[in-house]
């Protein structure tokens, strides 16, 4: 599909004798908000990690805004608009919450601009303005969660790689994770959500897709997947 901001076909990713990604194919338009739904080992993780650069593709095909990724290191694709936040949040525990959201923009060199996002990033997260000189390994799950999307959000993506967001939270903070992704996706931000948490991340999404064993064995729109039999069955509890 041209006009996707990303696009992967046929990727397959092995390491450690593991064939963890079986050629899939998928993509995401400008602006769109897509589920990768799936239960645990489906091979969720691998393929984010392959999209930041943190794997390499063992065969296949990942274009994002028409340029092929394959060989672009992971910061430089940074650089390129893609940001990722990975499962487990992988905060810097030593630093500051301002000091993590700094590390955000190190690609930048825009002072007047990067001041800006931060601002724009304590209007997201008020919750982080209080934290602002806390050490990001003192703070709550949910707060790290939210420092780790602001950090993100600070290098000023196109596309927004989530991993797992509700992983470990508290069901409020869970809902209030999703209301700051669904606001995010509505300044026209590209997501990628995985999430094992099927009905919310449908919920949310425009398009999904299931990956079960490395295969990506449904797709379509939210509606559909969560009206799907088989979604149901194997996710939904119904």
């Amino acid at each position: 599909m041209s006009s996707a901001l990303l696009e992967v076909r046929g990727l397959k990713v092995a390491y450690g004798g593991i064939h963890a990604v079986k050629g899939v194919d998928f993509y995401i338009a400008p602006g769109e908000l897509v589920a990768l739904i799936g239960s645990n080992g489906a091979g969720k993780t691998t393929t984010l990690k392959t999209l930041a650069g943190l794997h390499a593709a063992s065969s296949g095909q990942i274009h994002y805004n028409g340029l092929s990724l394959l060989h672009i290191p992971a910061h430089q694709r940074v650089a390129m608009g893609m940001a990722l936040v990975p499962e487990g949040r992988g905060v810097f525990a030593r630093l500051s919450v301002a000091e993590n959201l700094l590390m955000g923009a190190y690609t930048r060199g825009d002072k007047a601009q990067i001041d800006d996002d931060l601002a724009r990033m304590y209007a997201l997260f008020p919750r982080l303005v209080e934290r602002r000189d806390q050490l990001a390994g003192t703070l709550s799950g949910g707060e790290q969660q939210m420092l780790a999307m602001a950090r993100a959000l600070m290098s000023r993506p196109r596309l927004l790689m989530l991993d797992e967001p509700s992983m470990g939270l508290a069901p409020l903070m869970v809902k209030k994770i999703f209301e700051t992704i669904k606001e995010v996706a509505a300044q026209g931000m590209s997501i990628l959500l995985v999430e094992q948490n099927a009905r919310l991340a449908l919920q949310v999404a425009s398009r999904g897709y299931v990956m079960e064993s490395g295969a990506i064995t449904l797709s379509g729109v939210s509606a559909e997947l969560l009206g799907s039999d088989a979604v149901q069955r194997a996710y939904l509890g119904g």
